[in-house]
């Protein structure tokens, strides 16, 4: 980010605060060496980690068991031209701790779509990042 550029930078505790808020981000992976998005709900773990819960037999989980990924999420109120963005870049891994399975199919996220077989993947938080419009836009030096 630049200096004076109207926005701010968040620290990782409070981008991992604002991400807590949101049902739904995207992640960002590799698909025949192209990027790919894809809008997935989600929760946080209780050390900061991404977990989706899909299908165990679905596309994303092949492109990113084992790979590295971004997971975004963002609030934007388009009206007062402010909002927030939070990136969490790391390793996604299918969960495969049958403990930890468990726990999760208690706690976790709730996948939109039932599945027979679902699995949960997390995503390691290895870099978080984030910024927040300050300031907004003024039309004319009235605030919108």
């Amino acid at each position: 980010m630049y200096a004076n550029d109207g926005f701010r930078e968040l620290e990782r505790q409070e981008c991992l605060r604002l991400l807590a808020q949101v049902p739904v981000g995207r992640i960002v992976h590799t698909c025949r060496a192209l990027p790919s998005v894809l809008p997935v709900n989600f929760c946080l773990d209780y050390d900061g980690a991404v977990l989706l819960c899909t299908s165990a037999a679905s596309e994303l989980v092949r492109a990113i068991d084992g790979a590295v990924v971004a997971f975004e999420a963002d609030e934007v109120h388009a009206v007062a031209h402010s909002g927030w963005s939070v990136v969490v870049t790391g390793s996604a891994s299918v969960v495969t701790d049958p403990a930890e399975h468990e726990r999760l199919a208690r706690t976790g996220p709730r996948s939109w779509v039932p599945w027979p077989e679902e699995v949960f993947v997390r995503i390691e938080p290895e870099l978080v990042t984030g910024r927040e419009l300050v300031g907004g836009r003024t039309l004319y030096g009235v605030d919108v």
